[in-house]
């Protein structure tokens, strides 16, 4: 099928999603779930060659990390839907009806987006989130993977299609981009008269073209360059603690710590046991001169290292004057996405949470609480980074829309 053919199809489907009563689609999640098991054999087989055609390719080892499943990881994915199958259904939820004075009844009622187009680069377990996530919000998906992961989405995308099929149901309730061309991703961009909003999940790049060439509304996700500042007023053991955590424990993601700034009053004590933790965690670190000047080992920083997104263990650390230079530094080089403070005084903590601009803003925690199953609103497809619709993590509630609901008893406007 041709891209139109395809995005007519989702249209068509989703007068369909839209229709279906919670309970077919929690019969739907969970069913696709014991497919993904049943099927592991088979979508690992289509994921080893995508593996190694990332190795032949030259691929980064932390690109192949987000590229890597295996029968835990599907687990995970078939969790993921049993989950969702689990919480409330957003569609239908009326919200705020009031009475005017006229005697109308005004609210409004949460219903579906209709079609999805999401974007994304090497992450196969997306394709099974995506599709659990728009349709429990009662949307059909359009998904365009990257090159480097099209035999295992297509295997993922297969299991769920034909599972939808053995139940009766449109298969184009999923669907699955095979061209991975530019030009066809850019044609993808333009089909607002069929899909109703984008999502790009993915690198700088790939959100800015989107962003850039699309015609349908885009919610834009995902970029995280993220902060951590250790305040003078720390504990210094457990700040080291925390950076650690926020760099080392899975450094592919976009919530994943790349900038550490540290109060130049608290550099001199807590800089080099940082540094030597993170080094022992395999971690690159770059720097200023003040911060080279105490930890000789840290690598110069370019300017272009504080802009950068390394999904690496890579981190590149500053030294601030104090609180005011370290909101000024994340306001200059942050994403928004999620930042930081550790300290033990209460009017510092309290100024950060305040002006730092950022979707997600931290007090004495990691960064990598941010997602939407860690804050307690079940799966997500992304984290939004902008202002309008939706900011932070995208949850079920996010991937709808509303519209006014009016009951009256015969009123005409004068």
């Amino acid at each position: 099928m041709n891209l139109t053919q395809i995005c007519q199809n989702a249209k068509a489907a989703s007068t369909m999603t839209k229709k279906l009563k919670t309970g077919e689609k929690n019969s739907i999640l969970n069913f696709c779930a014991d497919k993904l098991v049943e099927n592991t054999k088979f979508i690992l087989s289509e994921n080893a060659r995508d593996l190694e055609n990332a190795v032949k390719a030259g691929i980064k080892s932390s690109f192949s990390d987000r590229l890597r499943l295996d029968e835990k990881r599907i687990g995970q994915m078939a969790d993921g839907l049993r989950d969702l199958a689990k919480l409330d259904d957003p569609v239908g939820e009326v919200i705020g009806m009031k009475t005017l004075e006229n005697g109308l009844v005004v609210g409004q009622k949460r219903v579906a987006m209709g079609v999805i187009g999401i974007i994304y680069e090497a992450r196969p377990n997306v394709t099974s989130d995506a599709f659990g996530i728009c349709l429990k919000a009662g949307s059909t998906v359009v998904l365009r993977g990257g090159k480097e992961a099209l035999l295992s989405n297509t295997a993922v995308v297969d299991v769920l299609r034909n599972a939808l099929c053995e139940n009766s149901y449109n298969s184009d309730f999923v669907q699955l981009l095979t061209d991975t061309s530019r030009e066809t991703a850019v044609e993808f961009m333009k089909m607002n008269e069929f899909i109703d909003v984008l999502i790009p999940r993915g690198g700088a790049s790939l959100i800015k073209s989107v962003v850039e060439n699309a015609t349908i509304p885009v919610i834009e996700t995902g970029t995280g360059n993220c902060h951590i500042f250790i305040d003078e007023f720390a504990d210094f053991k457990n700040a080291i603690d925390i950076t650690v955590n926020a760099k080392v424990s899975r450094p592919s993601v976009c919530n994943s710590a790349e900038k550490l700034l540290v109060h130049k009053n608290a550099a001199k004590e807590v800089l080099p046991e940082a540094c030597k933790a993170l080094s022992e965690n395999g971690v690159e670190i770059r720097g200023d001169e003040a911060s080279r000047q105490i930890v000789s080992s840290i690598k110069p920083a370019s300017p272009d290292d504080w802009y950068t997104e390394y999904n690496d263990l890579i981190i590149c650390i500053g030294i601030v004057d104090g609180i005011d230079e370290a909101i000024a530094h994340i306001d200059k080089y942050s994403t928004n996405h999620s930042e930081s403070i550790l300290t033990q005084n209460y009017a510092n903590a309290q100024k950060f949470l305040n002006e730092v601009d950022s979707a997600a803003v931290y007090v004495n925690a990691s960064t990598r609480f941010t997602d939407g199953g860690e804050f307690g609103l079940g799966a997500e497809i992304g984290i939004s980074t902008q202002k309008l619709h939706a900011r932070g993590p995208m949850g079920l509630k996010e991937l709808t829309t509303t519209k006014y609901i009016i009951y009256g008893n015969g009123q005409i406007r004068i």
